[in-house]
């Protein structure tokens, strides 16, 4: 195998390969997952909720980012690594640059910052400075207490617009890879097919360019619930490998996400 980049990963767009991603924030997962030809892995702030059993990403800081990051990284020999910027660490462009740096530093190959037209000022500074950035839109957890509470987004056609907008206008700015989470399948259809980056869906159905989960949701094991766009792959394999195996052969293959999994 050989190592996943931004431009290996815009290949498979182009050659209609579903790109494969998981979240991982130790050493030992990610090794396995890296083993098993994922993609993509992601140190995401989801950590909050599911190793430190927070109600949200919100408590999760910078230092404890950087160390996660630092830790998944030893284990990844081909995987493209990315890591989330946790809540109001890029408040500013200046604290954006400060704050990245540490990710990038600690051994990430991007950082991901959620939010639409606001950021891009930030997204030039950070890519004019070397720093790769992934986008993210749809429901976005950082925002949990403004939006209401874990919802679809984008059900609304005024709201499906502004989010397609965004996406655009995040490419424009620089971003090279979006994670689209929880809208309608058909709004998850159109931004892919608007945009020349690759497309990662979390609950945006199935004509995405690939499709991440978070690695507790997809053993069963997350403390608090699972969501419906994800899938219990450890129930049926019954083994750690096995359910990663089957993961990965399902995005590939388009069976996973199925209608199921999806929103309207």
């Amino acid at each position: 195998m050989k190592k996943v980049s931004v431009s290996s990963l815009l290949a498979q767009k182009q050659k209609g390969k579903k790109i494969t991603a998981l979240t991982a924030y130790d050493a030992s997962f990610a090794k396995l997952f890296d083993e098993a030809g994922i993609d993509v892995l992601l140190v995401g702030d989801s950590l909050g909720m599911v190793l430190q059993g927070e109600d949200s990403t919100l408590p999760v800081t910078i230092e404890q980012m950087a160390y996660h990051t630092k830790c998944a990284t030893k284990g990844v020999q081909n995987a493209f690594v990315m890591a989330d910027m946790p809540f109001m660490s890029y408040a500013t462009p200046a604290q954006a640059y400060e704050n990245a740096a540490l990710l990038m530093a600690a051994g990430a190959q991007m950082v991901k910052l959620e939010g639409g037209e606001w950021l891009l000022d930030t997204i030039e500074g950070l890519v004019q400075r070397s720093v790769p950035v992934c986008g993210h839109l749809g429901l976005t957890p950082q925002a949990v207490n403004v939006i209401g509470g874990f919802k679809v987004q984008g059900r609304e056609e005024a709201k499906a617009q502004k989010l397609v907008d965004d996406a655009i206008a995040l490419e424009k700015a620089g971003v090279q890879l979006l994670v689209l989470e929880c809208v309608p399948t058909s709004l998850g259809k159109k931004v892919t097919e608007q945009l020349s980056i690759p497309v990662i869906g979390i609950g945006a159905g199935a004509h995405t360019d690939g499709q991440i989960l978070v690695m507790h949701d997809m053993f069963g094991i997350s403390a608090n619930y699972m969501p419906k766009f994800s899938k219990n792959y450890l129930t049926d394999s019954g083994d750690i490998r096995n359910a990663v195996k089957q993961y990965k052969e399902d995005v590939i293959s388009g069976v996973f996400p199925s209608s199921e999994h999806s929103f309207e």
